[in-house]
C-alpha cells in the first residue's frame, strides 16, 4: 500500500448550483424561519424592476447568524435598496442597537420603510441619503468612531469596494466582520472574458480585482461563500 495522496473528490458543482437544490434549501431551512415582515418585504421587492438587487434570503440567514454570534450592537450598511438586509439586521441586533445605513436612493428605501415600521425597528436605523464615501469619511473624522462597529454589510457600487474596505478596516473593531455581496457577479468571475456579455465585462473585472486584493489582505481572515451571488466574509484580525 503506497502513501501517495489521491486527489480530493468534490461534489459536482453543477448540482451545488442547481435551482432544484437552492429551492430545497430555501423551502427546508430558510423560508420557514423567515420573519413575516421580511417575507412580505421580499415579496414586495420582487415587484420592483430591479428586484434582483435585493440580498438573497439564504445569504440573509447567514448574516443573521453572524450578527448573533458577534453579539453585534453597532453596524454599518453600505447600499440599502429596499432594505431587506437592513430589516434583517435590525431584527437581529438588540433593541438599543444602531445601524448607520447609507444609499443615495431614498425612493427605494421608502418601499421597505412600512415593513421596517411594522416590525417596530425603525428606531434602530439611521438612514442617510447619500453615497457612502463621504459618510464613511465623516465618521472617520471623529476618532471616537474608530474600532467601534461590530459588523458591516456592503452591497453598493462595486468600483468602490476597496475604498470602502480601507475605511471600514478603521471603523470595524478587531474581531468584527465586514461582508461583501455580489463577489461572484453572476458567476462571470469563473468565465473567460470573451464568454461574458460586453455590458458585464467591466463589472466582472472589478469583482476579479477586488476578490484578488482581499484574498491577499493579511489584516483579515476570510471566507468566500458561494451563496446568493457570492459573499466574502472578512473578520478583522489586526
Amino acid at each position: 500500500m503506497d502513501n501517495i495522496s489521491k486527489p480530493a473528490v468534490f461534489p459536482n458543482p453543477v448540482i451545488l448550483q442547481s435551482e432544484g437544490l437552492l429551492k430545497y434549501i430555501l423551502e427546508t431551512s430558510v423560508y420557514p424561519r423567515e420573519a413575516e415582515t421580511l417575507k412580505d418585504l421580499r415579496n414586495e421587492t420582487a415587484k420592483h424592476p430591479l428586484g434582483f438587487m435585493s440580498a438573497a434570503p439564504d445569504a440573509g440567514q447567514l448574516m443573521a447568524l453572524l450578527l448573533k454570534l458577534l453579539n453585534a450592537k453597532k453596524t454599518i450598511e453600505v447600499g440599502v435598496f429596499t432594505g431587506y438586509s437592513l430589516l434583517l439586521t435590525a431584527l437581529s441586533i438588540p433593541d438599543d442597537g444602531k445601524i448607520i445605513a447609507m444609499d443615495p436612493d431614498r425612493k427605494a428605501y421608502e418601499i421597505g420603510l412600512p415593513f421596517i415600521k411594522r416590525a417596530g425597528v425603525e428606531h434602530k436605523i439611521d438612514f442617510i441619503e447619500s453615497p457612502a464615501s463621504p459618510v464613511l469619511h465623516q465618521l472617520l473624522e471623529d476618532p471616537a468612531n474608530e474600532g467601534t462597529f461590530d459588523f458591516a454589510f456592503i452591497d453598493a457600487d462595486k468600483n468602490n469596494y476597496w475604498n470602502y474596505h480601507e475605511k471600514l478596516m478603521k471603523l470595524v473593531r478587531i474581531g468584527g466582520i465586514i461582508a461583501y455581496d455580489n463577489t461572484l457577479w453572476g458567476g462571470t468571475v469563473a468565465l473567460p472574458e470573451k464568454a461574458v456579455s460586453e455590458p458585464k465585462r467591466d463589472w466582472r473585472r472589478l469583482a476579479l480585482h477586488f476578490n484578488q486584493a482581499i484574498s491577499k489582505d493579511c489584516r483579515v481572515q476570510i471566507a468566500f461563500v458561494s451563496i446568493g451571488d457570492g459573499i466574502i466574509i472578512c473578520r478583522r484580525i489586526c
